[in-house]
């Protein structure tokens, strides 16, 4: 099934204003929501949304708090997101941290007492769309085992870099350090589907297919899956963005963070890392170079079966040129998901285009 962006804007803007956000804010929601499913990643985009309603219906998310500077220089900011929308929190310190690059080359801001905010690429765009590198980095609940351990201990926790070039679309790096998100083990559990092996393990730290197994009780598998393979790669990139963001802030980290699922839950305190860069400070002619080295990757001969080498962010940019032109395509469960969300409120049901 397929839906426009705007009307799955509009849907999503009037759930969450509905559920308890001031306005402003619930638009701040819906441009990062579509904006996931537009690129693609489906994981982070409305099929999030009825656990962001559930916070807003609880109280256990502020939806008209704004986020406060504790302390700053120059180039850096510690902010307390006053426990409010995630993405509320994470624009505002982007915008902070671009501010100050623009002055002093670089601007990095820490956030304490944020919650979830989307896809992490977003914020970092937000400084390539202005000629900047940004980075972004947020904590999340413990869902990955650790290597060698049968517990979850570590959240996706992801990394976004974006950087400008002269001659396409900025790089965008947009990963989690866990095998897959979280969200993307959901999407097959609402499609009733089994995932690939290696994306996460059940209570007893056995790999398995099942989602429910993931879900219920398991955990995620690091990035790289098992030892053997390089899973503490993965487990090592996790906790540096732990320390990054958690320990650097002064939020929750690891294990003090409390899960994310339907239902109530206490503070989650997550802390979250936004860094831009003025690339031309450093040495002139940084999109040139860009270009060039994103050129070196698309001439390589390719592999068989293979037709072209991409570099990170080109297949949701693909994604998004067709999605804007032909609609976004939803599963059915989710839209039925998202009307039963929408009777809840008693708002208007989401337009699906007619086939």
């Amino acid at each position: 099934m397929r839906v426009w962006a705007k009307d799955l804007h509009n849907f999503t803007e009037r759930c969450i204003s509905t559920a308890g956000a001031s306005p402003d804010h619930a638009k701040i929601v819906a441009d990062i929501l579509v904006a996931a499913d537009l690129r693609g990643v489906h994981s982070h985009g409305v099929n999030r949304l009825e656990m962001y309603v559930g916070e807003l219906l609880h109280g256990e998310v502020n939806g008209k708090v704004t986020p406060t500077i504790i302390n700053e220089t120059d180039s850096i900011a510690c902010i307390n997101g006053n426990n409010g929308l995630g993405m509320v929190v994470g624009k505002f310190c982007m915008e902070l941290a671009i501010k100050k690059a623009k002055s002093q080359g670089v601007g990095w801001v820490v956030a304490r007492g944020s919650n979830h905010y989307g896809i992490a690429g977003y914020y970092a765009m937000m400084a390539s769309e202005q000629n900047m590198m940004g980075l972004s980095f947020t904590n999340t609940s413990p869902l990955v085992n650790p290597t060698r351990s049968a517990k979850p201990a570590l959240g996706t926790n992801p990394i976004s870099l974006a950087a400008p070039t002269t001659s396409s679309d900025p790089f965008v790096l947009d990963m989690a350090t866990s095998a897959v998100a979280v969200g993307k083990v959901e999407v097959h559990d609402r499609k009733e589907s089994p995932v690939p092996l290696g994306w996460g393990c059940d209570k007893s730290g056995n790999l398995t297919t099942e989602p429910k197994e993931i879900l219920n009780g398991g955990g995620l598998m690091p990035l790289g899956g098992a030892e053997l393979t390089g899973g503490y790669k993965g487990y090592g990139l996790g906790m540096m963005v732990e320390i990054l963001c958690g320990i650097l802030s002064g939020s929750n980290f690891g294990l003090d963070i409390p899960p994310w699922r339907k239902g109530k839950r206490s503070n989650a305190n997550l802390g979250q890392c936004f860094i831009a860069v003025n690339p031309e400070l450093f040495a002139p002619g940084f999109g040139d170079r860009m270009a060039s080295l994103i050129e070196q990757m698309h001439s390589l001969p390719t592999a068989p079966g293979e037709t072209e080498v991409l570099v990170a962010g080109e297949p949701e940019k693909r994604t998004q040129k067709k999605y804007e032109e032909n609609g976004i395509e939803l599963h059915a469960n989710l839209i039925n998901a998202l009307n039963q969300l929408a009777t809840k409120l008693n708002v208007s049901s989401l337009s699906v285009i007619p086939v």
